[in-house]
């Protein structure tokens, strides 16, 4: 299958000539779901810091509008079609990437018995086949540079398991270990590899989980949060995206570059159980 949307990052017109001033400044960043949510929060908070942010999102319009706020590129695709992923789109998406962040999700719920494999299928190929082809292919210009940032939003989910979300479970567990490994192989390369696991943040993704939750355990959408989502939290609120945003902003920094292999929770306490 052809992947219409898998062409190359494509900047805005003044992309080129904005002056850019800060501790990133001089480095290119792609952020996979960064037209909404985390992914958006990341971009504003690593182009605040001085550096190109390629947007890469499904939503073409989306990616393209943040782009032009921050003076980034935007690259639209469709990490499920990771068939269209070949080398040659992945070589030309990531040339020039110093930081990868590995946000784009999406989200199922279901008990086993009922989980539909295909949606299955689509939650591992998104959320550990499409990190790891985009990994796969930054690597090679990180370990020429000797400097490196890879950076995998995961989850409290990467860590921990809740009933009805097999798939979303499996892949961030699967992301985990794929960042350790990251961090094995590149660290005589001055490349890093981390985790943020963030609680429930929020975003559009969770906002649609409130009516899914609803459903699926018989409560009325209102009582999802405190009977549901929040229970094991210490601080019982939701994650805010500039939040997670501010972590991966530090990891992509020169003061981490001794922290790689890492997973950071930023669970209100929901791990310390």
């Amino acid at each position: 299958m052809t992947n219409a949307l898998a062409h190359a990052p494509r900047a805005s017109a003044e992309t080129e000539t904005r002056a850019r001033s800060g501790p990133l400044t001089g480095k290119r960043a792609l952020v996979t779901g960064g037209a909404s949510g985390i992914g958006a929060a990341v971009a504003r908070s690593l182009a605040e810091r001085g550096a190109h942010v390629v947007v890469a999102d499904i939503d073409e319009a989306g990616a393209a509008a943040l782009a032009d706020e921050l003076g980034g590129s935007a690259w639209a695709v469709d990490l499920l079609d990771t068939a269209a992923l070949t080398d040659d789109v992945l070589a030309e998406a990531v040339a020039g990437v110093d930081i990868l962040v590995n946000n784009a999700g999406i989200q199922r719920i279901n008990p086993i018995q009922d989980f539909d494999p295909a949606d299955f299928r689509n939650i591992i190929s998104l959320m550990l086949e499409a990190p790891f082809l985009l990994i796969r292919a930054a690597l090679p210009r990180m370990y020429e540079n000797k400097f490196g940032r890879v950076i995998n939003v995961t989850s409290v989910h990467g860590i921990r398991a809740s009933p009805f979300k097999s798939a979303y479970v499996s892949a961030k567990h699967g992301l985990e270990g794929l960042s350790k490994v990251t961090a094995l192989e590149g660290g005589e390369y001055g490349v890093t590899s981390n985790c943020v696991s963030p609680g429930y943040v929020r975003t559009p993704l969770v906002e649609k989980q409130l009516a899914e939750q609803a459903a699926v355990h018989g409560i009325p959408e209102a009582e999802v949060l405190s009977r549901i989502m929040l229970t094991e939290s210490a601080i019982k609120r939701l994650v805010e995206p500039e939040e997670v945003a501010s972590l991966v902003a530090w990891l992509a920094s020169a003061d981490a570059a001794m922290v790689t292999g890492s997973s950071y929770t930023m669970d209100g306490g929901w791990s310390a159980r």
